[in-house]
């Protein structure tokens, strides 16, 4: 299976605006996080809860509905579930680089650099802020449906974007860590899964 003709550049252009949206941001990061993640105005309750649940349970949104897109490329047949697995594959190398690219920047958590109230608390100090992983897992869950069941893209990228704006309004982020970390989802999985798929279709074409 190949992905959609017109998928990839659309995707390779939200790469290029989330890259940019990142420096962009960067140069704005301390006003941005207190405009975004300040609790001074005292928002309604309600507000703060959804914040709170997007950003801790946002993640298994994506999962299901991850699962309902295997299903679909399950029945379409072996070519279509063959890249939903190295999409997934992509998906783990994404998680992991982002983890190895934070080890090597190490970036203090705003939440610890910035004295203000947040709704999450600040994890631990070796936690370190860039990229942030829950955006990266989200941008490669969401990429790895939109590669396999384009139109999955109307759920999948609003639930993303969500996904990483909670991060940066319930404390834990930066603006650019977030948009950093979409941006390196999209591309290791894309890269990585569809040289995993071009692979196995050249190892197995005979059968």
């Amino acid at each position: 299976m190949n992905p959609p003709r017109r998928t990839l550049p659309v995707l390779a252009l939200v790469t290029g605006l989330l890259v940019v949206l990142s420096i962009v941001t960067y140069a704005a990061r301390d006003r941005l996080y207190r405009t975004v993640a300040g609790l001074e105005r005292n928002p309604p309750e309600a507000v703060r809860d959804a914040i709170d649940l997007t950003a801790n349970q946002g993640l298994l949104v994506l999962v299901a509905i991850t699962g309902l897109v295997s299903i679909v490329a399950w029945r379409r047949g072996r070519d279509s579930f063959v890249m939903l697995v190295c999409l997934g594959a992509g998906t783990i190398s994404a998680y992991l680089t982002s983890e190895l690219v934070k080890l090597i920047v190490r970036e203090e958590r705003p939440c610890r650099t910035l004295d203000l109230a947040t709704v999450l608390a600040c994890p631990a100090p070796s936690d370190w802020s860039w990229p942030s992983n829950h955006s990266t897992i989200a941008a490669a869950l969401a990429t790895a449906c939109v590669l396999v069941a384009r139109r999955s893209w109307y759920v999948v990228a609003p639930v993303a974007a969500l996904i990483a704006l909670s991060r940066v309004g319930a404390g834990v982020h930066y603006a650019h860590d977030v948009t950093a970390g979409l941006a390196l989802g999209i591309v290791v999985t894309c890269a990585v899964g569809l040289l995993g798929n071009a692979v196995v279709r050249r190892l197995f074409a005979p059968w």
